[in-house]
C-alpha cells in the first residue's frame, strides 16, 4: 500500500483509484453510520476522496492515510451535522434499503440502536461511532477529533447513559421530518 502511495503522489491517477477502491468501503461505512442517509454518505465519501487527493502530498504511510481518512471523514460529518437544516426528509426508498439491507443480528435491534446513535449530538456520535464501529481506542479517538482523552470518555459514558436511559423509558429519538 506505500507503493501505491507513493505513486499515487507522483501523479499516477491508476494508483490514487486503487488507493480510493481500497478506502472507499471504511469512508463511506463511516459517514454512513454518522449521517443515516446513504445518499448523504456517498457524496461526504466523494468529497473526502477530493481533498485526499488535493492532499496527497502530506500523506506519509499507508497507516496515516488510513487515520487521515477517519479524521476528515468524521470532521466533515461534524460540521455537516451542526449547519443542517432543522427538518430532513428521508424518503421511503432509503428506509428500505437501510432496513433490507444483510444483516446477522436482530433488524429491529439494530433499527432502534441506530436511532438512538443518530439521536446523539454529533461530537457525542463521532466519538460512539468511532468506538464501536472502527473500533478505535479512546487515545485514538482522541487524536482524530482533536478533543482531550476526557472529553472522549465524557462523551462515551454521557452517551452510553444516555441510550440506556431511552432504552428503559421506551423512548426512541424520532428522526428529523418523521411524525410523532
Amino acid at each position: 500500500m506505500d507503493e501505491q502511495l507513493a505513486q499515487a503522489r507522483a501523479g499516477n491517477l491508476g494508483a490514487f483509484g486503487t488507493l480510493v477502491q481500497a478506502h472507499k468501503r471504511s469512508v463511506y461505512s463511516l459517514a454512513l453510520r454518522m449521517v443515516g442517509q446513504p445518499e448523504l454518505a456517498e457524496d461526504m465519501a466523494q468529497e473526502v476522496f477530493m481533498q485526499l487527493h488535493a492532499n496527497l502530498r502530506s500523506i506519509q504511510s499507508a497507516d496515516h492515510l488510513a487515520f487521515w481518512l477517519r479524521k476528515v471523514t468524521a470532521h466533515r460529518v461534524i460540521d455537516y451535522l451542526r449547519r443542517r437544516p432543522a427538518v430532513s426528509i428521508t424518503s421511503l426508498d432509503e428506509e428500505a434499503e437501510q432496513i433490507g439491507s444483510p444483516d446477522p443480528g436482530d433488524p429491529l435491534l439494530q433499527r432502534h440502536l441506530r436511532q438512538l446513535v443518530l439521536g446523539l449530538p454529533p461530537d457525542a456520535r463521532a466519538v460512539v461511532t468511532l468506538r464501536y464501529q472502527e473500533d478505535l481506542d479512546p487515545l485514538d479517538i482522541a487524536r482524530t477529533l482533536d478533543m482531550s482523552i476526557n472529553t472522549v470518555k465524557s462523551h462515551l459514558k454521557r452517551s452510553l447513559d444516555l441510550m440506556r436511559q431511552r432504552i428503559e423509558n421506551g423512548e426512541l429519538p424520532r428522526r428529523e421530518g418523521q411524525s410523532p
